[in-house]
């Protein structure tokens, strides 16, 4: 969900929209103060020098919300975007961008939990998804899983390597009780298995029952 609006639009500079609140010596807004613009957006928080400047809340005409820092007139610092499909963002932002930590919380429960970089999920990450209760963590690439990760699931987790969002390479899955088959997916969705290791079940031996015990002693006292 974009959450580019009209909010770049300088209405200071175009003369345009109404306001109300506080201005510096020269006449430029400056101070608390709430703008509407003509398309009916409003801005309500803190200008400095004519720009949106500190804590504000920019209302979009299309029921979008943003909460949060601004600098230079631009969403920069920590703020919350709550987009019209009822998915939100929380996080850091650069000049209007996601970027940095933040946590997005999608219109179906996922979540996603981890590093930006302009808007995509980059950096390490983790996806929860809401439907199964599974989970992603690991590497991203500009929105997709890529390098190392790790698949959790309920009673087991897949742990490799992924290239565009798909296993690829060298991996192991590894199951609740203890049991590890290690292979690798040579493309999406074949797994080659190459070895299983497992937990090593101890079988009763002669010894075990006390027999061998029991012989032992007999010898010794004939």
């Amino acid at each position: 969900m974009s959450d580019l609006g009209s909010d770049e639009f300088d209405d200071e500079r175009s003369k345009l929209g109404e306001y109300e609140g506080e201005r510096n010596e020269a006449g430029e807004r400056h101070g608390a103060g709430k703008a509407v613009l003509p398309n009916g957006e409003v801005y309500q928080g803190r200008y400095e020098n004519g720009g949106r400047h500190g804590q504000g809340t920019y209302y979009f005409k299309n029921g979008a919300r943003y909460v949060g820092d601004y600098y230079q007139n631009k969403k920069h610092g920590q703020g919350t975007f709550y987009y019209p499909d009822g998915s939100r963002y929380e996080g850091s932002w650069v000049e209007d961008l996601r970027k940095g930590h933040g946590v997005y919380t999608y219109a179906n429960g996922d979540t996603y939990d981890g590093e930006w970089l302009d808007h995509m999920r980059h950096g390490q990450g983790l996806y929860r998804y809401t439907d199964t209760g599974s989970l992603y963590k690991g590497s991203w690439v500009n929105g997709v899983m890529e390098s190392s990760g790790e698949y959790i699931h309920s009673n087991h987790r897949y742990r490799g390597n992924f290239v565009d969002s798909n296993p690829r390479g060298a991996g192991k899955y590894v199951f609740s009780n203890g049991c590890e088959q290690h292979g690798e997916y040579r493309q999406a969705e074949q797994w080659i298995p190459k070895c299983v290791t497992g937990l090593m079940l101890w079988t009763p031996g002669p010894d075990a029952s006390g027999g061998g015990k029991e012989a032992a002693e007999n010898g010794a006292e004939s």
